[in-house]
């Protein structure tokens, strides 16, 4: 059985049914991948992205599958627009059950090649863009007697890549923020684990790439680095997200779920 074929056996049991879901940074590769499963088996999704019509094709995509699912435009820099469309969701559905706080950035380089505003970026979205997106749910939360928050970080946030210092510095920093929220809020029924994935064939390798001079030292260095020896799946990624949202992983919190193939052992 492939691992498609596992999916959609899955989808025969709505584990998620009557969840209240945002994601961010869904219009693509994993956030879309990782919403679109949650859509799947029943939640109610809102799928944001900075790109609005990226947002809307995930949910047409989800509609000729019969599924129902609303987008949003989002920037996730901007702090009121965060605040707001999370308000509006509890506003609108009564409450908001998960948190997958998602877009991301990446840039290459070692301590010399990043440009300054390329670190700053980093923080802003790597880091501080996830503190407000949790600051602005916890408290709903909160009253509504527990929740679950994902934050995306990567495996670059329990190991150390070569010329990548922003993104490993962010990524490094969102897993020590998500267990200090975690620790916090746990007492509420909130929990809070950050989901680290490794090499999984989206747009968002355009720096390692960059870095390693070419897709065919990319693809080389996957094969040869990989204990697995292969890229990682969007779907494969998408069913540890279901894990973290559903009431599979009611006892996890604080915890980096690292899917890398073997990469950072």
């Amino acid at each position: 059985m492939t691992h498609a074929e596992t999916s959609r056996s899955l989808s025969d049991f709505p584990v998620l049914e009557g969840k209240v879901i945002l994601v961010t940074g869904a219009g693509s590769g994993i956030g879309r991948a990782g919403a679109m499963a949650m859509a799947r088996h029943g939640a109610q999704v809102v799928v944001t992205d900075i790109d609005a019509d990226k947002a809307a094709q995930v949910v047409e995509d989800l509609r000729a599958e019969g599924v129902t699912a609303v987008s949003a435009g989002l920037d996730v820099l901007d702090d009121n627009a965060v605040s707001a469309q999370i308000d509006k969701v509890v506003r609108t559905y009564g409450r908001l059950d998960v948190l997958h706080s998602h877009a991301g950035y990446q840039i290459e380089g070692n301590l010399e090649q990043v440009p300054i505003e390329g670190m700053d970026m980093s923080w802003r979205l790597n880091v501080r863009s996830h503190f407000i997106a949790a600051r602005a749910t916890v408290g709903h939360m909160r009253i509504q007697g527990g929740g679950s928050i994902i934050i995306t970080s990567s495996n670059s946030g329990v190991q150390y890549d070569r010329e990548m210092i922003a993104y490993a510095t962010t990524k490094h920093a969102v897993v020590a923020m998500t267990r200090q929220m975690a620790a916090d809020y746990a007492k509420h029924n909130i929990r809070i684990n950050a989901l680290c994935p490794g090499f999984i064939d989206t747009p968002f390798n355009a720096g390692f790439e960059m870095q390693m001079g070419g897709r065919d030292k990319l693809e080389s260095y996957v094969a040869r680095t990989i204990p697995m020896g292969r890229w990682g799946t969007t779907g494969e990624i998408a069913d540890s997200i279901l894990f973290l949202a559903s009431d599979m992983s009611t006892f996890m919190t604080g915890h980096a779920l690292v899917i890398d193939g073997g990469e950072c052992i």
